[in-house]
């Protein structure tokens, strides 16, 4: 607590000052004289006392209960603990340790918290006993002597929640304990599971999903699965929660049916390689119903929605790696819709600007991977790429420009020469739509063809599905930044946030293009009678030669500059420092929608 006093306090004055107040709130008092901005003088509360002769303390009913709690502790059957080791996995409460039990923690090891097997981290703990009086049948003896164990031991109804600090952000988090019945859901765990979202809704902290279910207790789904409050509020609760606060989930097994909607709803999934997967049905049911025969791995595991759904954002080695990978992806992140996302300090780039403009060719049609030009603009260390296995001819990225967070949405002329295909038209409309939701900048590299053509691609939704990339980058109200890095042909550019699309500044780079389509294609077009007359070889190559050159004035982004379809030409080699500037110019910017209820398009 601070207290100003007057510039007259002597010493003695404001050391009286603090003590006092300490003593009487029962705070840290820092005591500043004037207009000082260090404080004259501090004091804390005093360690209270017990009287000498206060010789009360826990009871056997206390005892009692500790020893429920230990047991609870010890999570389902043993004999379901020790195959644990063997799928790689960790037991439920080693994986909360991990998570949440480092020096950040909140909890010293005297707490009575910390003797009872929270991690440092874990704020608190809800609904230990939750299913307590369906299994247990008696405490374990005071003396030590267990209770025996059956193998219907429920301990928290296989489902742990609670509030915990992560890399010094406070979270809610729910964890299932697969020793018990295989992580599955059934009422009391519902109720747990609910009550922690509804509190996320309240208090607008972030929400980690450790998710390890088979899904709905089917043995015992009376009461729970299609009441007003059971699993199906699951995912009524996702919906109000999605874009209000981040939801990240690890997947740590197979999620099947149920279990697998809240990585599906979940802003961001993590899934580990050879542990997790998630599908609608298992392979015994797929092969009931279907008569196909398949692995779970091939049904739904992580090569899957990494590379064919684009379910997966991230897919970790190992439990330790997936806690790495969420730690970096929440530093990006708001805890809430309507706050900034934390800044760091800035940090120069990986590789330097000046060969920004040598790393890009002259000629539209040559290749070049854009993580290369990203690492001359962007913070050292700082890109974090999402869903890298999927629409790769579109990078969607996290990063750091001066120290400020900023999602990058970028053609890849390594991947299709950058075409967008459907695949990467959805991931890019995702991707923009979940930054608008966090506040998170956008930044926009356009080097693309435009969209793909084709049969197989129209087959594939090309047309639907770069609609709602359009929609995206139209209704994104968060600040954004367009580069043209070298060809912006067809509706490209449009979907990649182009003049028309109230970006706050549309910049060239000297080799950009901006065109209704590439110089080959609009010769051919326009051109193809004429050219075909010519008889001789060399006159008509010679004709289309400097038909091409000619188009390509037209087009060249010194007439876009000239005609002010664009803002500015900047030299490469100041890329990074002009859009830092910019970034920092327009970033209280306020932009607002139409008076409506919401759009159709997504």
């Amino acid at each position: 607590m601070n207290v100003h006093v007057g510039a007259a306090a002597t010493p003695e004055e404001a050391e009286a000052i603090a003590k006092s107040l300490a003593e009487h709130l029962g705070v840290d008092v820092d005591v500043h004289v004037g207009d000082h901005e260090e404080p004259a003088a501090s004091a804390s509360p005093p360690e209270i006392e017990y009287p000498l002769d206060d010789d009360f303390g826990p009871t056997d009913r206390e005892h009692d209960l500790r020893a429920e709690i230990d047991d609870i502790l010890q999570g389902g059957p043993e004999k379901y603990r020790d195959r644990l080791p063997e799928q790689g996995k960790l037991f439920v409460r080693d994986r909360l340790d991990l998570w949440f039990g480092g020096e950040g923690g909140t909890r010293g090891a005297g707490d009575a918290s910390a003797a009872e097997g929270d991690p440092a981290g874990v704020h608190f703990e809800d609904g230990k006993f939750a299913a307590f009086d369906d299994w247990h049948p008696k405490a374990p003896d005071r003396d030590g002597d267990e209770s025996e164990e059956t193998s219907d031991r429920l301990p928290g109804d296989g489902l742990l929640t609670g509030a915990a600090e992560f890399e010094g952000r406070d979270v809610h988090f729910m964890a299932n304990d697969f020793t018990v019945k295989a992580g599955s859901m059934a009422a009391k765990g519902v109720e747990k599971f609910l009550r922690m979202q509804q509190r996320a809704l309240k208090t607008g902290n972030p929400v980690l999903y450790l998710m390890d279910s088979s899904g709905g207790r089917i043995d015992q789904q009376s009461g729970f699965f299609a009441n007003r409050e059971g699993i199906g509020k699951y995912y009524y609760n996702h919906s109000m929660l999605s874009g209000a606060v981040p939801q990240i989930c690890v997947l740590y097994g197979p999620c099947i049916a149920g279990a697998a909607y809240t990585p599906v709803f979940a802003d961001f999934t993590v899934m580990v390689e050879g542990m997790s997967a998630m599908a609608i049905a298992s392979p015994r049911m797929v092969k009931m119903v279907t008569g196909e025969e398949i692995e779970m791995a091939d049904l739904g595991g992580p090569r899957v929605h990494a590379e064919e759904s684009g379910s997966a954002d991230l897919v970790a080695r190992d439990e330790e790696h997936a806690r790495e990978l969420v730690a970096d992806l929440i530093g990006y992140l708001p805890d809430k819709a309507g706050e900034k996302p934390p800044q760091r300090e800035t940090k120069p780039p990986k590789y330097s600007p000046e060969g920004i403009d040598e790393l890009i060719p002259a000629s539209p049609n040559r290749p070049y991977d854009v993580r290369d030009l990203l690492d001359r603009i962007a913070d050292a260390e700082s890109v974090f790429e999402l869903k890298e296995g999927y629409g790769g001819e579109i990078l969607t990225a996290f990063c750091r420009i001066d120290g400020r967070p900023v999602g990058v949405v970028a053609n890849d002329p390594a991947v299709r020469s950058g075409a967008i295909f459907p695949d990467a038209a959805e991931k890019a409309a995702e991707f923009i739509w979940t930054c608008d939701a966090y506040e998170i900048p956008l930044l926009y590299l356009c080097d693309t063809p435009g969209f793909m053509a084709g049969s197989q691609v129209e087959k594939d939704a090309i047309l639907e599905k770069g609609k709602k990339m359009i929609y995206a980058t139209s209704s994104a109200t968060v600040p954004k930044q367009t580069v043209v890095v070298r060809k912006a042909y067809g509706a490209g550019i449009y979907a990649m946030g182009g003049p028309a699309y109230d970006p706050e500044s549309v910049i060239g780079l000297p080799s950009g293009e901006i065109a209704i389509m590439g110089p080959e294609a609009a010769i051919n077009a326009v051109y193809a009678r004429k050219l075909a007359e010519i008889d001789d070889p060399e006159e008509r190559a010679e004709t289309e030669a400097r038909l091409r050159e000619e188009y390509r004035e037209e087009i060249d982004i010194h007439r876009m500059a000239s005609e002010v379809v664009i803002d500015e030409i900047v030299p490469p080699s100041t890329l990074r420092e002009e859009l830092a500037a910019r970034f920092a110019f327009y970033e209280d910017v306020e932009k607002g929608l139409p008076d409506k209820k919401h759009g159709t398009v997504l």
